[in-house]
């Protein structure tokens, strides 16, 4: 079989191999875990969401490992990693919560009152398929796995070939929370072999990632009139005033920027200023720039890791020269910095 070797953009250094799926793989996963669907969907919610919150705990328990793995993978700074464990938690335990409530059986209103009763019942759409991207390697891969899991079905994802050992590892803390066995099941190789696959089987697709995929996934789930849920790319604007607080606006900028080295759907994209304190505010937001820290070691600290790949990389680099050629000026970093490692650029 063949196999795709994960490299850690912190060091170059590959961290294991993991094998390219096929349709075939893809065929047997989705048998697996239409078995394993039956008897989940028949087990009381209340047992259902018992596991979300005992995976939660599990999340917390090994908060250190996961970090060292989002890390090892992404590349992102360890503060930004935390962001994840945070969020892997606090959502576990929001759908455990809400499930038993939202899932009941809830009457309806009928056309004869006394005469007709109806209740509203919700089914599991049965294996839904997950296709994650790289960005967030523990939250997009199981936030919305989680919801459905919860709901009585049974899952078959894809991850990221960037990042798929921060998926594997999720979902093996799911099984030693009581999650049957053969209920999940991951296929890592590539979008146009897996994830096509994926979407021709499933009943509901989950989809993180751009825009141009979206579209495409949109196509292939309507022509087999299944539900589709997706998450893309943005281009996010920034309005500053001339009232704001300066010091605020700056943190704010900075944040919404910079956050996971950049590369999350919801960064800022552009910022527009009033003119009246355009220039203040360049001065301050590019000091502030300037001052971020970057690290490539796994620990609190660096506020910057790495971009996540060689690909990644060349394409800041592209649009800093892009912009520089049609008059930019830059005013804090814009360079690359192997001195960090290979994939390290300046905010």
């Amino acid at each position: 079989r063949e196999l795709h070797q994960v490299v850690s953009p912190l060091t170059g250094e590959v961290l294991g191999e993991v094998p390219i799926g096929t349709a075939e793989d893809v065929a047997a996963a989705f048998a697996r875990a239409r078995e394993a669907q039956r008897a989940w969907a028949e087990r009381p919610v209340r047992e259902r969401a018992a596991v979300l919150l005992r995976y939660h705990d599990l999340v917390l328990d090994r908060q250190g490992e996961l970090l060292d793995l989002i890390q090892a993978e992404n590349g992102k700074a360890r503060v930004w990693a935390f962001e994840e464990i945070m969020d892997q938690a606090v959502t576990a335990r929001y759908y455990a919560r809400l499930a038993p409530r939202v899932l009941r059986p809830t009457s309806r209103l009928t056309a004869a009152p006394g005469l007709i009763t109806a209740k509203e019942h919700h089914l599991p759409k049965g294996v839904v398929g997950v296709i994650s991207p790289w960005n967030y390697p523990l939250v997009l891969a199981t936030s919305d796995a989680l919801a459905a899991l919860v709901a009585g079905n049974g899952i078959v994802i894809k991850p990221d070939s960037q990042t798929p050992f921060t998926a594997l590892r999720a979902f093996e803390l799911l099984q030693e929370a009581g999650l049957p066995e053969g209920l999940v099941q991951v296929i890592t190789g590539p979008g146009t072999q897996v994830g096509s696959a994926i979407i021709d089987t499933t009943d509901y697709v989950m989809f993180t990632g751009s825009t141009e995929t979206g579209r495409a996934i949109a196509e292939q789930a309507a022509g087999r009139l299944v539900g589709f849920s997706a998450e893309l790319g943005g281009k996010n604007p920034m309005i500053i005033t001339a009232d704001v607080d300066l010091d605020r606006a700056v943190e704010t900028a900075t944040n919404g920027c910079f956050a996971n080295t950049g590369q999350l759907c919801i960064s800022i994209e552009r910022i527009y200023v009033e003119q009246a304190i355009a220039s203040a505010f360049t001065n301050r937001f590019a000091a502030r720039v300037n001052a971020l820290t970057l690290g490539a070691e796994q620990a609190y600290g660096p506020e910057v890791g790495a971009l996540a790949s060689k690909a990644q990389l060349d394409k800041v680099t592209q649009h800093i020269a892009d912009a520089v050629g049609k008059g930019a000026l830059v005013v804090a970093g814009g360079n690359a910095r192997p001195d960090i490692g290979p994939f390290f650029h300046e905010p």
